[in-house]
């Protein structure tokens, strides 16, 4: 009775299959639950061009990190593609257009097996990148707690679990909070910047206050170009997302999820062409012990004010939500095929040993 109890308080009431249609999102909802996989790759997306560029740079302030706005415009334009694309796999597909069905019904199921499983595969590794990334801006705020950021990110990874146990619309408007409160302190970081970088009076990072993660030969190759705009595509991580989770909106579901997607292609784009920018007028230096969010935040704001603090808050908590995202994206993949499912996780899709920790994990209706 006492476990009974336990895993009542933990995971919150079973979801009968009748209830999935009450279950369905709206489109602040759905921005908030899906978006904030492709938003928090902000958090990272420009700090990783600008770690590829320092092997080419000698000092900070290198005029290498420069090329970073033209890769930052080149891979906006990609974003622009994809998101078009994804608009018309939505129509195309209004109960759910992931990578397996696309891939199965145009390339055949060996393809799509493939397909699926690379794209499990992703979700679990890319946990670890989220929630390392929003471990990243605690630890930038008090470095104190640096030697501890893995044991951080673990009660993360646990705590995130025990949320995501719970249904859709219930998490989600938990979820709402910390994503609208991140756009909305990283707007106005990015409106406060770019006023003190017209008045001149957004003043440089100090070298001295960043410890730099390395500095190169000084010499720019078209592959470190490439290899940067390849590190710099972690921007559009997460734009598959609504794609996928098309029979978590309201009716009319394709209307909603493609809406929903032009809203977040737009911020997207807007925060990672703004942070950019801003990175390159305050000559941010990447780090592995201060973010360029911290570092932006500090220039901006001031080092430790409040709304530094708040921006580190902000985008640690989109970062961690992160994680949300892929549990849903998963339960959808895994919901196309028990073959892919069974191919990762060595179950059998008729009922064997390992299939209720598949059922735990992702909550599947039956």
């Amino acid at each position: 009775m006492g476990q009974i109890s336990l895993g009542r308080f933990l995971l919150g009431k079973p979801l009968a299959t009748a209830e999935l249609p009450h279950q369905a999102i709206s489109r602040p909802i759905g921005l908030a639950v899906f978006a904030s996989d492709a938003l928090s790759s902000t958090a990272y997306a420009t700090e990783e061009i600008l770690i590829i560029l320092a092997l080419a740079a000698t000092v900070a302030g290198s005029g290498v990190f420069s090329i970073s706005l033209p890769i930052a415009v080149a891979i906006a334009v990609l974003l622009v593609i994809v998101t078009l694309s994804y608009r018309q796999t939505i129509h195309a597909y209004p109960n759910g257009g992931g990578a397996y069905i696309v891939a199965r019904d145009n390339l055949g199921e060996a393809p799509a097996q493939v397909a699926g499983a690379a794209l499990l595969t992703d979700y679990i590794l890319t946990v670890a990148v989220s929630i390392s990334a929003g471990v990243a801006q605690i630890t930038s705020a008090f470095q104190e707690l640096l030697p501890y950021r893995v044991e951080i990110a673990l009660v993360v990874i646990f705590l995130m679990t025990m949320v995501n146990l719970r249904g859709v619309k219930e998490s989600g408007r938990l979820f709402a909070v910390p994503t609208y409160f991140f756009l909305g302190v990283m707007f106005l970081t990015l409106g406060v910047g770019l006023v003190r970088a017209m008045s001149g009076t957004l003043a440089p990072i100090e070298p001295a206050s960043v410890e730099p993660i390395h500095f190169g030969a000084g010499t720019l190759t078209l592959f470190l170009v490439l290899r940067a705009f390849s590190s710099g595509c972690t921007a559009l991580t997460g734009i598959e997302a609504i794609s996928n989770g098309i029979t978590a909106f309201k009716q009319p579901r394709s209307h909603n999820a493609a809406v929903t997607l032009t809203w977040m292609s737009g911020i997207l784009i807007t925060l990672f062409l703004g942070i950019t920018l801003l990175a390159h007028q305050i000559e941010a230096i990447p780090s592995e012990t201060e973010t360029v969010i911290s570092q932006l935040g500090r220039a901006v704001y001031g080092d430790n004010s409040p709304l530094h603090l708040a921006a580190l808050a902000g985008t640690a908590l989109v970062a961690v939500v992160y994680r949300r995202i892929e549990r849903d994206d998963g339960t959808w993949t895994l919901r196309e095929t028990d073959r892919v499912a069974a191919a990762m996780f060595d179950i059998q899709a008729s009922g064997g040993a390992g299939q209720p920790l598949y059922l735990l994990a992702f909550r599947v209706p039956e």
